[in-house]
């Protein structure tokens, strides 16, 4: 395994469970957020946190990994070195000059493993709900039919043509919103008939919705 170091990470992906603002970081959770000092003990500032990076000999004790580096959890992703949550190994120098004071990792121990796998279980809860919702509309979606009516010729050949939006407008009648791009059309819709049109729900969800494109009601 080597060692990372300094030259070896280009920057720090934004974002994340500790990305944005306190305020934002508090609201995801519905719980103050904590910082990355808040891991150094309570009382310790920021400024404490960077003085005690600065005097290396409070530091003798710092976990080591397998390959005789220091072992730490990455509070927020940094490029080629790992996400968020995951634990590193680097150069003493990278760790206590760059990824600590900068608030990117702190000690790899227990407690702070488990902090981070509680929250990661919180969001893993998140998207579980979120994947529900979205596979129950996708069966509300497939059990829908939904009616556009177009100017047509006696050949039934459209005067213009049905699409996404002429789709989406149509099942907002029927209280279901989607967006324009979740509907999947090989290309526009030019006679009359009935269409089995995908709809795009998301990753690894998709369905099927029944459109009859009818002579306008005047013709």
């Amino acid at each position: 395994m080597r060692l990372a170091g300094p030259q070896q990470t280009a920057g720090v992906l934004p974002g994340g469970l500790w990305g944005g603002s306190r305020q934002e970081r508090a609201g995801r959770f519905g719980r103050p957020a904590f910082f990355p000092t808040d891991f150094l003990g309570p009382g310790t500032s920021k400024a404490m946190a960077k003085t005690m990076v600065r005097k290396k000999r409070g530091w003798k004790r710092l976990p080591k990994g397998p390959n005789g580096g220091v072992e730490l959890l990455l509070i927020q992703s940094v490029d080629h070195l790992g996400e968020q949550g995951d634990v590193v190994e680097v150069k003493r120098g990278y760790a206590v000059n760059y990824l600590i004071p900068q608030g990117l990792a702190t000690f790899a121990t227990e407690h702070h493993k488990r902090m981070v796998e509680k929250h990661r279980e919180k969001l893993l809860e998140l998207e579980r709900a979120r994947m529900k919702t979205l596979r129950d509309l996708a069966e509300l979606i497939k059990k829908q039919s939904v009616t556009i009516e177009a100017q047509s010729n006696e050949s039934g050949h459209l005067y213009g043509s049905v699409g996404a939006p002429e789709i989406v407008s149509a099942l907002k009648q029927n209280d279901i919103q989607i967006t324009e791009d979740q509907v999947r059309l090989e290309g526009p819709i030019k006679e009359l008939g009935l269409y089995s049109v995908k709809i795009h729900i998301a990753k690894d969800i998709d369905t099927e919705l029944k459109v009859w494109v009818v002579p306008h009601a005047e013709e």
